[in-house]
């Protein structure tokens, strides 16, 4: 397993220049060296360790698709617009709304004279490859974040990164529990046609790390670090997927009545997929419900070895409190267990209620 990083502050510069200019702290070197050569942690490594142990909030940035032509990055812009109930914020500043609102800014954008704009559609059941005009991107914080808040990060994160090089537009969203923000970011660059965008992991990573900064700037607690620093090991799901969880979810709340009435949300294929290979497993005797614990235990070893070294360089630096915050934060690590298990002790635990259900109903 490649070594945890985790960087501190905020990039000064755009993702296009390839130029990185941010403190780091990498958990595997437990700080650097002071006077007299040895060991220690500065005031900014100090203050992210706090919040990670902490538990601080941890931002969200994530890509959720773009379109390859015109049609789609302008259905995107009207569903992001809520088909014109919403006003779009562009790059210069202007506040658009109405039906009109998406037509207009792709037509301002001028994508038919980007370059893979007239690149064939495949046939149906081939890939597309071709390039994508727009990138979706999602700014989006935890629930009982100030959302003016989160829309002013959201500024400043666009302007940026992406002002004078590439066109956006963005719409803040606050009809779920958390505030989120949608940036639509074209592709190609403004004045030199054969630049493009490209966001790659690295840059999703200083993306998150400078969205936190900035919302610690307008005085919301926020961090970012990589999910196995914190010692959570599922995946999030992907948007389509958690949607449809969450509308079952709030179908089985419903009453009898209220479910006859409403027509049933459709079920997660992901899931019905997931869960039949599981029971499949299950029949069979259970073997392969652990492929991958093996190498999920290494690294979690390794990000516990990491974090006690760390704590052993506070105790030597003086800082006893926040050791101990980090001894608490290690113990309290969830145990290590595959997708598979999971899911698997799940069913066994729902299949034991079912048959206690029956057997008050005899």
């Amino acid at each position: 397993m490649p070594r945890q990083t985790l960087r501190l502050a905020r990039s000064r510069v755009g993702p296009s220049t390839g130029a990185e200019r941010y403190m780091a702290l990498d958990i595997v070197s437990h700080g650097r060296r002071g006077p007299g050569g040895k060991l220690r942690f500065g005031a900014d490594e100090l203050a992210q360790i706090r919040r990670t142990v902490g538990r601080t909030p941890e931002v969200m940035v994530k890509v959720s698709g773009g379109g390859r032509d015109a049609g789609g990055v302008r259905a995107h812009l009207d569903y992001i617009g809520r088909h014109g109930k919403l006003s779009i914020e562009t790059d210069e500043g202007l506040r658009q709304q109405g039906r009109g609102a998406a037509s207009e800014i792709t037509l301002d954008w001028q994508l038919d004279l980007c370059r893979s704009q007239h690149k064939p559609r495949p046939t149906p059941g081939q890939k597309d490859t071709r390039a994508k005009l727009a990138y979706n991107i999602v700014l989006s914080m935890p629930a009982g974040t100030p959302p003016e808040k989160v829309l002013a990060a959201a500024r400043v994160f666009a302007r940026e990164n992406f002002a004078l090089q590439h066109r956006y537009a963005m719409v803040l969203h606050t009809d779920q529990p958390h505030p989120h923000v949608h940036l639509v970011v074209k592709s190609e660059h403004e004045f030199e046609p054969g630049k493009r965008l490209y966001i790659r992991k690295d840059t999703l990573r200083q993306w998150r790390e400078q969205f936190a900064a900035l919302m610690r700037e307008q005085g919301v607690a926020a961090n970012a670090t990589p999910r196995q620093v914190r010692g959570q090991i599922r995946k999030p799901h992907k948007d389509a997927i958690h949607h449809r969880l969450r509308a079952l979810q709030a179908s089985r709340q419903l009453s009898s009545d209220e479910r006859a009435r409403c027509p049933s949300p459709k079920t997660s294929t992901f899931m019905q997929t997931k869960l039949s290979s599981v029971l499949r497993i299950l029949q069979s005797g259970g073997k392969g419900l652990d492929a991958g614990q093996e190498k999920m235990q290494h690294t979690r070893g390794e990000v516990e070895a990491d974090w006690r070294a760390t704590a052993d360089l506070l105790r030597r630096q003086g800082d006893d409190e926040l050791a101990a915050q980090v001894d608490r934060f290690v113990a309290r690590m969830p145990t290590v267990q595959t997708d598979a298990r999971q899911l698997a002790e799940r069913w066994k635990e729902q299949a034991k209620g079912r048959t206690a259900e029956r057997s008050v109903a005899r």
